[in-house]
């Protein structure tokens, strides 16, 4: 009963910390909260959680504030990650719907995030190397020209034109067509590749090598796995009370894709959100700072991680439930392609 009873008390002081940005005291909790305690209890339990390393006072007025234990905790003992409202959840929709391409996902998604959390929000693209082969299209523009359309998980589209030696029929695009999806599709990009070379007939061939060649190279990775997207950077001014301590460093880790990455951390399948704060970050130099992130992808398959990052000041659940319901949307989005 003690145990909820402080926890309660840490929630409140957590809660109305982030509010009100202004050290909590004991009189400000019994006005605001129903603890159904007496303000002396209040106290006592202010007390025990200063000991225990929850909360701190930052100077010598009355008021407490959360320390990252306290945040962790918090974080820890959440009932439930705060839902997003039917309005959120149709803006999320409408605003991610009208998205054409990969790119344009994923520059709505790190926009998106940042409106909703009010955190500078990063968004990495989806790693080629673990994304599968959905499917292969081959168009003929002539009979000895084909369009090749190389569709992946990950949302990616490649397209190669290929100039045939002699032109085909149309039973021999068939064929060819059913070829290479048989070989392809389903299989991660190397073992579609090998499957491809594989699949070439060592004689009569030359349509079917020009072909692979070409879905071979489509497949190979043009622009660096290491690509993140970042947004609302200009959000970070709300916090310029703790500007040397938390808004400086993250302002220059911005430059740094891969300090982000590293951030961002390992992609997480089944919805799940981690949360890492102050000291849990892998910088020391990041410490007054928190990252909430989850992975995304098509079918439970983690292709990649988006999140946000900034003081360690900030509305847990609600962050989490934006971070969470823009992962599924993008996931959404892959998987319907």
């Amino acid at each position: 009963m003690q145990e909820e009873r402080r926890l309660a008390v840490l929630r409140a002081i957590v809660e109305d910390y982030v509010a009100t940005e202004e050290p909590v005291g004991s009189r400000a909790l019994v006005e605001r909260h129903r603890l159904g305690v007496s303000p002396a209890t209040v106290r006592n339990d202010m007390a025990a959680l200063e000991e225990e390393g929850f909360i701190t006072q930052p100077h010598t007025s009355a008021g407490r504030v959360p320390t990252d234990k306290g945040y962790r905790l918090f974080v820890d003992r959440l009932s439930t990650v705060k839902p997003m409202t039917p309005a959120e959840r149709r803006a999320i929709a409408s605003f991610l719907d009208g998205a054409v391409d990969l790119d344009d996902v994923v520059s709505r998604s790190v926009r998106l995030l940042s409106q909703l959390t009010r955190q500078v929000a990063i968004v990495q693209y989806p790693t080629l190397s673990r994304s599968t082969v959905r499917h292969v299209e081959l168009v003929a523009l002539t009979p000895s020209r084909l369009l090749v359309v190389l569709i992946l998980s990950t949302g990616r589209v490649e397209q190669r034109l290929v100039e045939l030696e002699a032109p085909l029929t149309d039973d021999d695009l068939a064929d060819l067509r059913s070829l290479v999806n048989r070989a392809a599709t389903g299989e991660v990009i190397a073992e579609a590749a090998a499957a491809l070379r594989r699949a070439v007939p060592p004689v009569d061939g030359a349509a079917t090598a020009a072909v692979v060649e070409a879905l071979v190279e489509a497949m190979s990775d043009h622009r660096s796995d290491e690509r993140v997207a970042v947004g609302g950077a200009a959000n970070l001014a709300r916090y310029g009370d703790s500007f040397d301590s938390a808004v400086r460093p993250l302002l220059e880790a911005l430059e740094e894709h891969v300090v982000l990455l590293k951030l961002l951390g390992e992609a997480t399948v089944g919805g799940t959100v981690t949360v890492r704060i102050g000291h849990e970050g892998p910088y020391q130099e990041l410490a007054s700072t928190s990252v909430v992130a989850t992975g995304y992808g098509p079918r439970d398959e983690a292709l990649a991680t988006l999140g946000i990052v900034g003081p360690t000041r900030m509305d847990y659940p609600g962050t989490m439930g934006a971070v969470r319901a823009v992962a599924r949307y993008v996931s959404r989005f892959l998987d319907e392609g």
